[in-house]
């Protein structure tokens, strides 16, 4: 009953509606990103801010990425709370962000989380995922899929989609993983990497030497 009312307050936080019921998001995440971007959603749906929030987001986690000194600032345990809260509320105002959006990043300022935006920033994108009815999936191979190979792991995924459900795939190439493939969708993991294979052979064989 805790965590609720501590969720609760938080998306009262960001929304500024104290009066309003929480905004239940299509899954549940866990942590305290998890706890951040469940609020933020919860406030944005009230405010009729989601696909606003969702963009000014995306922007921001690419700013941030694509400039050192700025992800240096944002992650400094050094820089004064209170001030990058004003510096971020102004710089949000300059750039039109939601008031949600605003909210959030002067939340986190204040409370010294600045260094979870990148995790609270991907926690709400998954959360915009499934409430698009998106089914996110990522795979891992150790060199690039031709056109035949995605085509045909595209077809194998779409059978554990619902009717309402839709797949979007993202690649990343890993070689330490020798060959194989690594596939995740939704909540389920699959290891069929070379890699995996020949570290359970090794252990079969130091076990039993």
């Amino acid at each position: 009953m805790a965590s609720v009312n501590k969720l609760a307050l938080l998306s009262r936080t960001l929304s500024s509606a104290a009066t309003q019921q929480v905004v239940k998001p299509p899954i549940q995440l866990f942590g305290l990103e998890g706890r951040y971007a469940t609020a933020l959603y919860s406030a944005a749906t009230k405010m009729n801010q989601l696909d606003k929030v969702e963009k000014d987001l995306i922007a921001l986690q690419s700013t941030i990425k694509g400039d050192k000194k700025l992800h240096e600032q944002v992650t400094s345990p050094i820089i004064n709370k209170k001030v990058m809260a004003t510096a971020l509320q102004e710089a949000s105002t300059q750039l039109s962000f939601a008031a949600a959006t605003s909210n959030l990043l002067g939340l986190l300022a204040n409370n010294g989380r600045l260094k979870k935006l990148d995790t609270v920033i991907n926690a709400f994108r998954t959360i915009m995922a499934a409430h698009r009815g998106e089914v996110v999936c990522e795979v891992v191979s150790a060199k690039p899929l031709d056109a035949g190979q995605n085509k045909q792991l595209e077809g194998a995924l779409k059978s554990f989609l619902k009717p309402n459900q839709t797949l979007k795939i993202t690649s990343r190439v890993d070689p330490s993983i020798i060959g194989g493939l690594i596939v995740s969708i939704g909540d389920k993991y699959v290891d069929m990497s070379i890699a995996t294979k020949v570290k359970l052979y090794t252990d079969v064989i130091k076990t039993a030497a």
